[in-house]
């Protein structure tokens, strides 16, 4: 399979972001990213505007960010082309992504920030529905809002990639109780504004740059077909339905590059000789390998069935025999520090 590296939720000056989409397209190809996705609150006007498509070797997909009447219950919509109104309640703006042929993230799903009253939690509240794609599991802005403090504040401002340790607890754990029922897709985001703050009365710090917070969370996509820009950019089309198509199917792992590059890690069943990736279910019986592979460095490689760690090993790779159903992932930490998260592999459930 093609792998290709990415950075998920992110916003411009066509919403609340500091830059403008030429810019953060820039510091995106600077850094060397395969792709990114724009999620402007409410608005396609980058996709309207003509933004969308490569800029350089970084392929750039307009998205947006929805919220509800009362600024709550954020979804990442993609692949849409037209705005939904924010009057309507969630359960039917997720539905009419997914009627329009888009598909969807919850946003921050549990978001308790309370370090800045202008900056108040937006958590999912709106549960009973069943016409999401998946979970943002990990958001790098509402992790380290979360954790800061007074006492921490400048060390957090200096540095931002250094300030996050992983995913919510409570976010893994209604993941996984959801991938019993059905596939649910995780993702991982940056929730890029580069605000710029006023320390000290005189002292003005940009909190989450860009090309910084390009360098923390990431979303690998896995493809059956190598993308290609094409002159002129003209395989847009068929590059889009791919990166959208793996993020639908959980062809995908989360990663923090601030901790090493992921690219690489690998984690697949293995039956009778035939290879089922994640966001596959399985329906056979009998003994499974599933293996896990990483990319030249050894780390702990977690296994998880059903939300509890059944085993660990610390290695460069991983085999491990299984004969219950359930719904397994990977959790890959380096020196104890989070590192990267896979989707599920469901089997027999």
């Amino acid at each position: 399979m093609f792998e290709y590296v990415g950075a998920l939720h992110m916003h411009s000056t066509f919403s609340d972001g500091s830059g403008t989409v030429k810019e953060i397209a820039g510091f995106a190809d600077e850094v060397g990213l395969d792709y990114i996705i724009l999620t402007d609150h409410n608005t396609l006007r980058a996709l309207n505007e003509g933004y969308e498509g490569w800029h350089g070797k970084t392929l750039l997909l307009v998205g947006c960010e929805i919220n509800d009447r009362n600024n709550l219950n954020h979804y990442l919509a993609f692949g849409i082309n037209e705005t939904i109104s924010t009057r309507l309640p969630a359960k039917e703006y997720v539905k009419i992504v997914k009627d329009s042929g888009g598909i969807g993230f919850l946003a921050h799903p549990h978001e308790k920030r309370s370090s800045m009253k202008e900056h108040p939690p937006y958590p999912w509240k709106e549960w009973d529905t069943n016409d999401f794609n998946g979970i943002e599991i990990w958001n790098h802005m509402s992790e380290w809002m979360e954790g800061l403090t007074e006492q921490n504040k400048y060390n957090y401002f200096m540095h931002p990639l250094r300030s996050i340790e992983g995913p919510p607890k409570e976010t893994l754990i209604k993941w996984d109780e959801l991938n019993l029922k059905r596939k649910v897709v995780g993702i991982g985001g940056i929730d890029a504004h580069a605000h710029k703050v006023n320390l000290l009365g005189f002292f003005e710090v940009e909190v989450f740059p860009y090309k910084v917070l390009f360098k923390s969370v990431r979303t690998h996509v896995l493809t059956d077909s190598k993308i290609v820009k094409g002159k002129n950019g003209k395989n847009l089309d068929a590059s889009k339905k791919m990166i959208y198509d793996s993020l639908k199917n959980g062809r995908c792992f989360v990663s923090n590059y601030y901790h090493g590059d992921a690219k690489g890690f690998r984690f697949f069943a293995e039956k009778d000789k035939k290879i089922y990736n994640m966001g596959d279910t399985i329906n056979i019986s009998g003994k499974i390998h599933l293996r896990v592979i990483l990319p030249n460095i050894s780390g702990s490689i977690n296994l998880i069935r059903n939300g509890e760690k059944i085993d660990s090993i610390n290695n460069i790779d991983a085999d491990f025999i299984i004969d219950k159903n359930g719904a397994y992932r990977v959790e890959v930490y380096l020196e104890e520090k989070a590192w990267i998260f896979s989707n599920h592999i469901r089997i027999g459930i």
